[in-house]
């Protein structure tokens, strides 16, 4: 859990005035960076764009495997295998991609490929195998991982980074984080926490399903928490506050997956996703996916009258008609709703989601399966709780006592104030 600046890495950095003063720990450089810090003026400093303006090079004489994607970019849009590849000393022998493939263009199993500019192999952390196995890490010295987060419990790319962590330690090799912002801020927590007894791919850690946290915080609480034990070392952003959503950190949006296209939808995702289970399209294979919902055996303007009645804060429904070309009821005209966010500060996705579900399971009973919802929600009380017909705002509430102690847990790891 240590950056991996050297003494005399960070003069020469303050003296660019890439960085502030000499700092002694990861969290003592990231509060002390403050708002004049790296990039403030133009745009945030990923952790690659730290690295590259790094004089002396850490991974000189090593052998890396790089845990990426398309979203694994430099500010100036160069991937990080061609930065990696380009650096003298250091010799890039492999890369590793995660759900959707090297593109984030796949929405099945990924088969292992060449990258064709480096030739490097790429191994795909995403078919029977989700764990780099021993013949994968073989001639590895570091890995690297570099890929944007969507700051969701159930996205796969969090479980990918934990279980390269665990094969790393296993294997006595050095962990690095470059580190990229939760796209949705770093301060909001929602939704229910994680039981402990359902963790899987989509659930690695007890945690709600808005943590606030960016890659690398969560690398060094699984580290710990988890006690992964990992050579652990992130490479922390530069000028990226808390308060900061993607579109305030003048990085350009790279969608992390085929469904994410826009901020928006990010925002809307963690509550429209986990209905999907309970027998409704959430707008995989439209245009819009996670901005419209619906099955053929909703009607549009019942569902919509009846959404809207409730007031949810942020969000405005209207009725829609539309045919899936893939997914949840591919080529079958379905009625619901379009999704639109009237105000970003207001909304509360989960709260949004339980209200979607409540009204779905008092409109359609005999279609709507109220109880598969745990699949991704991951929280038995939240479902009956449901079931029972308690109001959503109740049952919101009573997360409380359990995201506070999340919050005070959480604290220890964090990087950026």
């Amino acid at each position: 859990m240590y950056r991996f600046r050297s003494q005399l890495g960070l003069a020469a950095l303050a003296a660019l005035a890439i960085l502030p003063t000499l700092a002694t720990s990861n969290r003592a450089l990231a509060r002390a960076q403050g708002p004049e810090a790296g990039a403030r003026q133009g745009h945030v400093l990923t952790g690659v764009d730290v690295y590259e303006k790094y004089p002396a090079e850490p991974f000189a004489g090593n052998r890396v495997g790089l845990i990426t994607n398309q979203t694994g970019v430099d500010s100036a849009g160069r991937r990080t295998i061609d930065v990696l590849a380009a650096r003298k000393g250091v010799k890039l022998v492999a890369i590793f991609s995660p759900e959707h493939g090297i593109d984030g263009l796949a929405n099945a199993h990924v088969a292992d490929s060449i990258d064709q500019k480096t030739g490097v192999r790429i191994r795909s952390l995403y078919t029977d195998t989700r764990r780099p196995t021993d013949d994968m890490l073989s001639g590895i010295d570091v890995l690297v991982f570099d890929i944007q987060d969507a700051g969701v419990r159930f996205y796969t790319y969090v479980t990918t980074m934990a279980y390269c962590m665990e094969a790393a330690a296993k294997h006595h090799l050095r962990f690095f984080v470059f580190d990229r912002p939760d796209p949705l801020d770093g301060e909001t927590i929602e939704a229910p926490m994680l039981d402990p007894d359902r963790t899987s791919f989509t659930g690695y850690f007890p945690m709600p399903v808005r943590y606030g946290m960016t890659m690398g915080e969560l690398a060094q609480m699984f580290n710990v928490e988890n006690k992964i034990g990992a050579d652990l070392h992130v490479e922390a952003m530069l000028g990226w506050r808390r308060s900061e959503t993607y579109d305030q950190t003048g990085l350009a949006w790279i969608p992390p997956s085929p469904n994410l296209r826009t901020l928006n939808e990010a925002f809307l995702y963690p509550g429209i996703e986990v209905l999907q289970a309970g027998n409704v399209s959430v707008g995989r294979g439209t245009d819009t996916p996670f901005e419209i919902l619906g099955a053929p055996w909703i009607h549009g303007d019942e569902f919509s009258a009846a959404l809207g009645s409730r007031h949810i804060p942020g969000i405005r429904f209207a009725p829609a008609r539309f045919t899936p070309k893939s997914d949840v009821y591919q080529g079958e005209a379905c009625q619901g709703v379009t999704i639109s966010i009237t105000n970003r500060d207001r909304l509360d996705s989960m709260r949004m989601g339980l209200e979607i579900a409540e009204v779905l399971d008092r409109l359609y009973p005999d279609q709507f399966q109220i109880e598969k919802t745990i699949e991704l929600l991951g929280s038995q009380s939240t479902v009956d709780g449901l079931k029972r017909g308690d109001a959503p705002a109740d049952i919101v509430s009573g997360w409380a006592a359990d995201l506070d102690k999340f919050r005070t847990m959480r604290e220890k790891y964090l990087l950026y104030h």
